[in-house]
């Protein structure tokens, strides 16, 4: 089965119990500059930002894309643990980088600077990167 990318407009209450798991997997700094996984959801939620990736009517990832007017922003990128290493996360990206090409911008992905290992990961699998503080 395909992992589908979806944008979180009207989730269903197994779809929010399934985002705050996926959050619950999250190190820390990748919360900030949320105060805690139930703000960063609420704050996709309310702005209409939230990405999220379903198998099986499961939601395993979820992201958030700052559609801006020249480019896209996507940030706080988190797959659940049990799930991770299977592809979900670059469906996401993937998804999201064809999209904003399609609207005539470009997808940068937003990694804090204290992340290096990220940064050079991104960098390497051909990623425009904008390193945040």
């Amino acid at each position: 089965m395909p992992v589908y990318f979806e944008s979180a407009e009207q989730p269903s209450t197994q779809d929010l119990a399934d985002l705050e798991k996926i959050y619950l997997d999250a190190p820390d700094w990748l919360i900030t500059p949320f105060t805690n996984a139930a703000e960063l959801i609420q704050q996709g939620l309310t702005h209409n930002t939230l990405v999220t990736a379903r198998f099986n009517s499961r939601l395993l990832g979820a992201a958030l894309l700052d559609k801006q007017a020249e480019r896209w922003l996507l940030s706080h990128l988190c797959v659940r643990a049990l799930t991770r290493n299977r592809g979900v996360a670059r469906r996401l990206v993937d998804e999201a980088t064809r999209l904003a090409t399609e609207a005539g911008c470009v997808l940068q992905v937003n990694i804090p600077a204290e992340q290096p290992e990220l940064i050079q990961l991104a960098s390497a699998k051909g990623l425009l990167i904008a390193v945040v503080n």
